[in-house]
């Protein structure tokens, strides 16, 4: 997205902050909005250039200037990935464990948008809002984290993607194997979640943090462990991680917020059990209801097939 987005201040909105305004006004990132507005592209109607931290006023008319997209800073990079569905507006993969999802500081190849420039072929097909080291990029799932990733193919569909996420309209279920039995067949976590004042590298259950729920069902026991389903209901970092360590039934194979014989897993787990299981959300396009779902990677179905023995005394 580039050229000159033109807003006028509705009532109500006054005192806001104004990069907080034209985030939500233009459907941009709020990085992205307070990087132009550093850079002295956002003005009022008489040229007076405003600051990140300024409020709106009702009726006032704000400009904000979107320089083209700079070239490719990421290369295309042929890593296979499988496409669990995809329109002209969308495209839904199902992300391996041990793929970052997209370029960082010191992680420029290997990632997923790497892969995706190849798939197609190159950054034109995919949104530009999240700027060249994030095309198409909405939403993301940790490294370790497996499963369902939708990408924009163009910038309207990333703005309706951004708006539903935001609306909390698209529906994330996940898969997860906790520590310990977990009692209650069902449950809800609703804890706010924030960096960890005693470690920044880490996120932590903080009354500082954000508002943060987390809906949970079980779908299987085993002795020692327990199968859930997860629905993420807000999206923040490590969310379901932190979440479930919380109430003392951290993710197996976490290796950042469990402990002891959690931290390690059952014994044929080599990696975090998590994975994103099921997604809908709504077509940017048509509006209709598109459904996707991922099953459990074959080395994780195999851990539940030797904890399924164990419990039936077959070894």
């Amino acid at each position: 997205m580039s050229g000159r987005i033109s807003v006028e201040v509705p009532t109500g909105a006054e005192g806001s902050r104004v990069d907080r305004f034209m985030a939500d006004a233009s459907g941009l990132s709020r990085a992205l909005v307070q990087r132009l507005i550093a850079e002295g592209r956002l003005t009022t109607d008489d040229g007076q250039r405003l600051r990140a931290r300024d409020p709106v006023r009702a009726g006032q008319h704000l400009a904000l200037n979107v320089p083209e997209a700079a070239p490719d800073a990421v290369v295309a990079e042929d890593i296979p990935l499988e496409v669990v569905y995809r329109d002209d507006d969308v495209i839904v993969v199902d992300k391996p464990a041990g793929l970052v999802t997209h370029p960082a500081p010191g992680h420029q190849h290997g990632t997923l948008v790497n892969a995706l420039l190849a798939l197609e072929a190159g950054a034109s097909g995919l949104g530009s809002i999240g700027g060249v080291q994030r095309p198409g990029i909405v939403h993301r799932l940790d490294r370790d984290t497996s499963g369902l990733l939708m990408v924009a193919r163009n910038d309207a569909a990333q703005v309706s993607l951004q708006a539903q996420l935001k609306a909390r309209r698209v529906r994330k279920t996940y898969l997860g194997l906790a520590g310990g039995v977990v009692n209650a067949q069902l449950g809800r976590i609703e804890k706010p979640i924030g960096r960890d004042p005693r470690n920044r590298m880490r996120m932590a259950v903080t009354g500082e943090g954000k508002p943060a729920v987390t809906g949970y069902r079980v779908r299987e026991r085993f002795t020692r462990w327990t199968l859930l389903e997860l629905d993420l209901v807000t999206g923040r970092t490590h969310q379901i991680r932190v979440h479930l360590a919380s109430i003392g039934h951290a993710i197996a194979g976490d290796a950042v917020y469990a402990t002891g014989v959690t931290r390690r897993g059952p014994d044929a787990l080599a990696r975090l059990f998590l994975h994103a299981w099921k997604l809908e959300f709504l077509s940017p396009r048509s509006g209709r209801l598109v459904r996707c779902e991922a099953p459990l990677p074959d080395e994780l179905e195999r851990v539940l097939d030797e904890l399924r023995a164990v419990q039936e005394g077959r070894s």
